[in-house]
């Protein structure tokens, strides 16, 4: 197995996209890491002994992120998302991960790997922490619109991803919406209901948005402008929280000491909550594995990126979307 990274995507690229790609390469020996840009960039990061399963592979070029995706992409042949794509349409790796712009990405992926027979859009899916473990929603923002047969395409490759990667039994798929009831919401989502109701997943109706954070679903659908909403205000309100709990628990010398007890537990909470912890975003629909990373991933994210992609690639994600399209 083979895993191109894009080296010079991201805010710390590519210092800790590097240390991040070491330490996956030395936590499984078994395959190859291929860490596409610049080398004379790459290479002060290089020094010293490296896992012999590591690689570089040359791109002249970087897509910064305040330029325009397609544009650049068509332009910068030879910028290290473009290349890095290019390694998995060539087979000459099995997957791509980068933390770079996310519309270079997505635009490198429909341009060099196309879509999945069947897959009108794709869609980028993402892992949302709920008390009961990381629950998928999709899409977050690969299409800002959709129509009701794409929203149950996305249900039904989420339902895969689900099965596949997050070790879900049967899925709960449901339908992001302002109400429970089947009659609810707008043309898009009145349409889409009965569409995913006689698909081929367990589709449990509508979730309202304060049933998502509680785990209610395995697999939340909405379109990208929706899902984008959701999860940065699930972020906002997380760091909010979190700030507003270290203010007061720690304002005077009384609840200082209260703190002490409480501490391991909100650690927990603290890890739950990381995104780091949960890797990178698959680009669904594509015909290659694509995992998207936050802009602004450090080392251990991109570390668990390419655990991600080397999951995907195990599993054949691909295959699997690919068989259980219906036909």
């Amino acid at each position: 197995m083979k895993i191109a990274v894009d080296a010079m995507g991201g805010d710390y690229a590519p210092e800790e996209i590097i240390k991040g790609a070491i330490i996956a390469a030395e936590a499984s020996p078994d395959f190859q890491i291929i860490l596409v840009g610049q080398k004379e960039h790459m290479q002060k990061f290089l020094s010293g002994s490296l896992p012999k399963n590591i690689s570089q592979y040359e791109a002249s070029e970087v897509i910064a992120m305040d330029e325009h995706p397609a544009n650049a992409v068509r332009k910068k042949k030879d910028s290290s998302i473009v290349v890095a794509t290019r390694l998995v349409k060539q087979g000459e790796a099995d997957a791509v991960v980068s933390a770079g712009s996310t519309g270079a990405q997505m635009a490198a992926a429909l341009l060099g790997l196309g879509r999945i027979k069947g897959i009108e859009r794709p869609a980028i899916a993402t892992i949302l922490p709920t008390p009961e473990g990381g629950k998928l929603i999709l899409d977050v923002g690969a299409n800002m619109d959709a129509t009701p047969e794409q929203l149950c395409q996305y249900g039904l490759m989420g339902s895969i991803y689900a099965t596949k990667i997050l070790g879900i039994s049967n899925p709960r798929v449901g339908l992001l919406n302002v109400g429970g009831e089947e009659g609810k919401g707008n043309d898009l989502t009145q349409k889409a209901y009965p569409l995913l109701k006689a698909s081929p997943i367990n589709f449990i109706g509508n979730v309202e948005g304060r049933d998502v954070p509680y785990g209610r679903a395995d697999v939340v659908v909405c379109e990208g402008f929706t899902g984008n909403i959701l999860l940065k205000t699930a972020e906002g309100l997380a760091g909010v929280l979190f700030q507003q709990i270290k203010e007061k628990i720690t304002s005077n010398m009384l609840r200082k000491l209260g703190a002490l007890a409480v501490k391991p537990g909100l650690k927990e909470i603290a890890q739950m909550m990381d995104y780091a912890e949960y890797g990178g975003a698959p680009l669904l629909g594509v015909n290659g594995i694509s995992i998207i990373c936050h802009g602004s991933s450090k080392a251990k994210a991109i570390t668990n990126a390419i655990r991600v992609a080397q999951e995907c690639v195990q599993v054949r994600l691909i295959e699997q979307i690919r068989d259980d399209l219906p036909k």
